[in-house]
């Protein structure tokens, strides 16, 4: 692969002129339609590719007309059913230039394919002392199956570092090799940086240790050919929706001879040869690792997928998305204050970033970017340890398909450059009436407390304030509008004091930085006061509404309000996403708790 860093305009331009990304996308029919009025510019396909008509229509066609379940039916509609299946089996076989298609195994996606490998293989062959090496830019999926087996057989991981471009450390990987390794799970592209690792090399080196190897291929197998032959691959996992078909499927490719070995991953029917109390035994492979009724559709749709991006040709694909890639790094980094986290030389269509001046919370960006039609993803990708090697707790990550153009880089592009332009506008957030020097501790007590300006109730009750609320955004024509509001309740909200942003403030499962710190209110008995904070805006305008909601009422009161109709009242539980309702409803959870304490 070229490197992003180093293509020119011309070089994009020219891409562009000989793969059209528009008649790719007319082929998708939700690219035809627009967010919050604009068109939608679909930026997020390493989380989840889109479906073209062809896709839809063969899963629309097995629902409509083919379906049975398979395998043991011998009335015709179970076995075209059957014969549909396997034809997607020998699908994957080819995509992958598997030996056979026995080898393919169908899995819920990789997790799945993962975890199989863990559960299986892992537990069957690990033992104390054994090592099992990872590298620092795995996915969650790749490191918590593996602690699993580690835990369960006294095995260790080791882990390889990574350079401060995000490639990485070929020369510490041959180091920790050793005749106690017996496995190496890598994934082949990071889905947080886009590094595309050097995973034949990895390979070879691993096999000369007497290690085996398995690759997580999710972020591969769209973008460039897969020969797990040549690869020498002992284990490699992919989803279905990562390459332009459905959610629910995905395949675990092994060598015959390791599955052969390993037992069952789960039992049930279609994966045994006979049962009987005393004893079962199995089936061959692929059925042995295929328990119960399978994803049937899904993998008829992941078929109808590969057959589709074949159409193409991943040489075209991959020369595209090259091309788009190094126009958005052209375009990106001429943005002020932006930071490109990830910048190996070989990369996919992938490109992170953070806002250093002016600083701008990632989930800010993400939201902002979304009532313009731009959809990226913000958090920590499921990279958590990568985030800690590079400083930061979350990036901004766009990522590209093979129906992307330079109309949605520059929609993208232009967006940002409008995010900086407003902020610096604004300046910096209002000094908070609260010194530091004024707050002894999170719960701050005797005269001291005296002292801290904390919100106090500007309604009787929680009832009253909701309604305040919801009358107020009743006025407001749609959700642009409010959730402007809610930004803007967000650039009013005091900062807290450093002092109080302590561990024990600190409130788990949110998606952004949260603290809240509470105390009861001086000469009461019942009624609580908190501050809060976060480093995102849109988190800080949630904050300011249960300010208004909770801070100043008594203990009684906040138990007996119903939270989570209000939310629906006013529409936040549409129009969050999964994670930022879940940090919602955990900041409300800790306000909850605090009260509990002055009930009774």
């Amino acid at each position: 692969m070229i490197s992003p860093m180093t293509v020119s305009s011309s070089l994009a331009t020219s891409a562009q002129d000989a793969f059209s990304a528009a008649e790719i996308r007319a082929q998708f029919p939700v690219l035809q339609t627009r967010a919050h009025g604009y068109p939608l510019a679909y930026l997020d396909s390493a989380a989840s590719t889109q479906q073209p008509l062809t896709v839809i229509q063969a899963v629309s066609d097995y629902h409509r007309l083919h379906h049975a379940n398979i395998h043991r039916g011998v009335y015709q509609l179970s076995q075209t059913a059957t014969r549909l299946y396997e034809e997607a089996r020998a699908s994957v076989a080819r995509l992958l230039n598997a030996a056979e298609p026995a080898e393919c195994i169908f899995t819920r996606g990789t997790t799945e394919s993962i975890n199989l490998v863990a559960a299986s293989w892992g537990r069957a062959n690990l033992k104390s002392g054994d090592e099992i090496i990872l590298s620092v830019l795995e996915h969650h999926s790749n490191i918590v199956p593996w602690q699993l087996a580690a835990e369960a057989t006294g095995a260790r991981i080791k882990v390889v570092p990574m350079n401060d471009a995000g490639e990485l450390d070929l020369d510490a990987y041959r180091a920790l090799l050793s005749a106690r390794t017996r496995i190496v799970a890598v994934n082949h592209v990071s889905n947080a940086l886009g590094t595309i690792n050097p995973v034949r090399e990895m390979i070879a080196a691993a096999h000369d240790a007497g290690a085996l190897v398995l690759i997580d291929g999710a972020q591969w197998v769209a973008h460039g050919r897969t020969d797990v032959r040549e690869l020498d691959a002992d284990f490699y996992a992919f989803s279905g929706h990562k390459l332009y078909g459905p959610t629910g499927i995905g395949v675990l490719y092994a060598k015959r001879h390791l599955l052969d070995s390993m037992p069952p991953y789960q039992g049930g029917g279609d994966m045994i040869e006979q049962v009987t109390f005393a004893k079962t035994t199995y089936a061959a492979i692929p059925s042995k690792f295929e328990a119960g009724t399978p994803n049937i559709s899904g993998a008829v749709g992941l078929g109808a997928a590969i057959g589709w991006i074949d159409g193409i040709g991943f040489d075209g694909v991959s020369a595209h998305e090259q091309a788009l890639l190094g126009y958005a790094t052209e375009r990106l980094e001429q943005i002020p204050g932006l930071e490109i986290k990830g910048t190996a030389h070989a990369k996919s269509s992938v490109i992170s970033w953070v806002m250093r001046d002016p600083p701008v919370a990632t989930l800010d960006v993400g939201t902002q970017l979304d009532l313009q039609g731009v959809c990226i993803r913000t958090g920590h990708h499921c990279c958590q340890p990568l985030m800690d090697r590079m400083g930061v707790s979350s990036t901004a990550r766009a990522s590209m398909g093979i129906y992307n153009g330079r109309e949605d880089v520059d929609r993208l592009a232009d967006a940002l450059l409008g995010i900086v332009s407003a902020v610096r506008k604004r300046g910096p957030a209002s000094v908070s009436r609260i010194a530091p020097s004024e707050v002894p501790g999170s719960a701050a007590s005797g005269s001291d407390a005296q002292e801290v300006s904390y919100p106090s109730a500007a309604a009787a009750s929680p009832e009253a304030a909701a309604d305040e609320i919801a009358e107020l955004l009743e006025f407001l024509p749609d959700w642009p509008m409010r959730h402007q509001h809610i930004i803007d309740l967000g650039d009013k909200l005091p900062p807290m004091p450093e002092s109080l942003k302590t561990g024990a403030n600190s409130v788990s499962g949110c998606q952004s930085t949260v603290h809240i710190a509470a105390r009861l209110k001086p000469g009461t008995e019942d009624v609580i006061e908190f501050l809060a904070d976060s480093d995102a805006n849109i988190v800080r305008g949630l904050i300011a509404l249960l300010q208004q909601l909770y801070s100043g009422q008594s203990a009684a009161a906040i138990l007996g309000f119903d939270a989570e109709a209000f939310l629906g009242r006013i529409g936040l539980d549409q129009h969050l996403s999964m994670s930022r309702r879940n940090g919602l409803a955990s900041m409300i959870q800790r306000l909850r708790q605090l009260a509990r304490q002055y009930v009774g």
